[in-house]
C-alpha cells in the first residue's frame, strides 16, 4: 500500500512511528508536514515540525520533551540570553541548531525546502518519504488582545514566549494563498491507498496543510479513503494548545466539533472516517449525522502497545470504508 499521512509535530510523530511498527513489509509511507510553523531566527531558517518528524523517526528525538534533541545543551541560548537578545526565548539547543545551520544554507545556496529535507533525511533514516507541505514561504500568525491593544504575532512566540496564554482573536496563515504544494505532494495524496490524519492540532498543523491551494482539491479527489484521529479526549487538548486556538474561533471544544470543522469528503470537507477516544463513544452518532465513519477506540499513545493499536485501528476503520465503496 502507499500511505500518506498530513501530520504535524508531536502527536503526528509519535502515531508515525505506531504506523511503520505496523504496516506491511512492502506499505510505503509518505508524510506531508507542516511548515507553517517555520520561522526565521538568529538568521536561521527553522522547520519545528519537520525536525520534529525527522527526529522522532531517526531516534534522535527527547522522549521527555518531545521536541529536540537527545543529550542536548543550551549554551548559545544562555549566551544569546546574556548578549540580551530578545528571540532567546525561542530555545535552540546547541546540537539542534547544526540542523537550522545546514537548512539555511543549503536555501542561500539556492536549494528548496524539499531538497533540503531530503538532505537531512539522508542522516536521520526515518523510513519514510518526508515532504514539506510547500516549497513557499508560509507562516501562522496569532492576532491576540493584550492589554486592550490587538497585535499579531508569530505562532511560535504566541505558543513559546506566551504559552498561549492569551486569548486568541483570529489565525492568519500568511502566504499561503500564494504557496504551491511542494513536488511529490498532490502525487502522493492522489496516488495513495491511504490517507490518514494523525492526531495532530487542526488549525495550526492541518489547517494550513489543507490551505495550501491545490492540496485540499487533491483530497477531494483521491480515490483512497481519509481517516483522521481526533486530537480532544473528553472535550480536551491531549498536547498542545488546541483548546485556546478552537475556542478563539468559536469552534466547539470536542471531538465532534473538531470534526465538523474539517468537514465530511462528501460534503466538500477533508474526511471519510473519524477516530474519538472511547470516553467520547457518545458522540458517535452526532459523527455519523456528519457524514463519517466513526468508531471510539483508545486514543492515548502512553506506551508502544497502545501506539501501534491506534494506528491499526487506525488503518482498519480506512480499509472498512474502502471496501464499502
Amino acid at each position: 500500500m502507499q500511505i500518506t499521512v498530513l501530520s504535524g509535530g508531536v502527536g503526528g510523530s509519535r502515531f508515525i512511528e505506531g504506523l511503520l511498527r505496523t504496516k506491511g513489509p512492502d506499505d510505503e509511507v509518505t508524510v506531508i508536514a507542516n511548515t507553517a510553523d517555520d520561522i526565521s531566527l538568529f538568521g536561521l531558517h527553522i522547520s519545528p515540525d519537520l525536525d520534529t518528524v525527522m527526529y522522532t523517526l531517526g531516534d534522535g528525538i527527547d522522549r521527555e520533551r518531545g521536541w529536540g534533541r537527545t543529550d542536548e545543551s543550551w549554551n548559545a541560548k544562555d549566551e544569546l540570553a546574556t548578549y540580551g537578545i530578545e528571540q532567546a526565548w525561542f530555545g535552540l539547543g546547541d546540537r539542534d541548531i547544526a540542523t537550522h545551520l545546514v537548512r539555511t544554507m543549503r536555501l542561500q545556496e539556492g536549494r528548496t525546502l524539499s531538497e533540503v529535507t531530503a538532505e537531512l533525511c539522508e542522516r536521520w533514516q526515518p523510513g519514510v518519504r518526508l515532504l514539506p507541505m510547500t516549497d513557499d514561504r508560509v507562516e501562522t500568525h496569532i492576532g491576540i488582545d493584550r492589554d486592550g491593544r490587538r497585535e499579531i504575532i508569530h505562532f511560535q512566540e504566541y505558543w513559546i514566549r506566551l504559552r498561549a496564554q492569551v486569548p486568541v482573536e483570529e489565525v492568519v496563515v500568511q502566504g499561503v494563498q500564494d504557496a504551491r504544494p511542494a513536488p511529490g505532494v498532490v502525487e502522493a495524496i492522489r496516488g495513495a491507498d491511504l490517507v490518514l490524519l494523525p492526531p495532530s492540532n487542526p488549525i495550526v498543523s492541518i489547517g494550513p496543510i489543507a490551505a495550501v491551494p491545490g492540496i485540499r482539491e487533491a483530497i477531494a479527489a483521491t480515490p483512497a479513503p481519509v481517516v483522521g484521529v481526533s486530537p480532544l479526549i473528553g472535550g480536551g487538548a491531549v498536547r498542545g494548545m488546541a483548546d485556546q486556538l478552537l475556542t478563539g474561533l468559536g469552534i466547539e471544544l470536542s471531538a465532534t466539533g473538531v470534526a465538523a470543522h474539517h468537514g465530511a469528503r462528501s460534503s466538500g470537507g477533508l474526511l471519510d472516517g473519524w477516530l474519538v477516544d472511547t470516553t467520547d463513544a457518545a458522540q458517535l452518532p452526532a459523527l455519523e449525522a456528519l457524514g463519517l465513519a466513526a468508531r471510539a477506540v483508545p486514543l492515548w499513545m502512553t506506551d508502544a502497545g497502545t501506539t501501534d493499536r491506534l494506528a491499526e485501528d487506525t488503518v482498519q476503520l480506512a480499509h472498512s470504508i474502502g471496501a464499502r465503496r
